[in-house]
């Protein structure tokens, strides 16, 4: 078995939020907002929204756009999108824990255009583990790395809201 350390996950969140500071210039935040896709992406998102004074943020359920969906139904604690701003002509910053095969990113955008034709979207990760299936790359990486394919990094998250800690585990899908 291969040993791999995990990931810091604090220091890639000071990581994503010096590269959203920069993406985002303090006289143009009224013209964004940020979605999170639910769940590790949505607790990024709010801390994010707070550290860069957005007035809220959105979280973003993959769940009725999944590739997938038919096969493997809805999950039993999928929540409706919530989308606290007009989606119609903003800016987006868009942001998950961590990006891999591209599937769960297109089926958030798919969700964004069912609220509004955003004036752009631009896409954030915690880490990009390599393994794309679709033609998508992110605009702010705090950490690239390959993973074997049976591991998952599973983002967890101790305390709420602003104040809210992150960490990483490794868990192998390898049966």
């Amino acid at each position: 078995m291969t040993r791999h350390t995990n990931p810091d996950a604090e220091a890639l969140y000071r990581a994503l939020l010096d590269q959203a500071q920069a993406l985002i210039p303090q006289a143009e935040r009224a013209q964004w907002s940020v979605a999170g896709i639910h769940s590790g992406g949505a607790w990024i998102a709010q801390r994010l929204a707070a550290d860069l004074g957005l007035p809220d943020h959105g979280v973003i359920n993959v769940a009725f756009h999944r590739d997938d969906y038919a096969k493997k139904g809805l999950h039993s604690q999928a929540q409706p999108s919530t989308l606290p701003f007009d989606v119609q002509d903003r800016k987006i910053l868009l942001i998950d824990d961590v990006l891999a095969t591209g599937r769960t990113i297109r089926a958030a955008v798919n969700e964004l255009f069912d609220y509004g034709r955003p004036a752009r979207v631009a896409l954030g990760v915690l880490v990009d583990r390599g393994g794309r299936e679709l033609p998508i790359a992110a605009d702010l990486v705090a950490l690239q790395t390959e993973l074997p394919r049976e591991a998952t990094l599973v983002l967890a998250r101790q305390g709420e809201g602003a104040k809210a800690t992150f960490a990483f585990t490794t868990e192998s899908s390898a049966g």
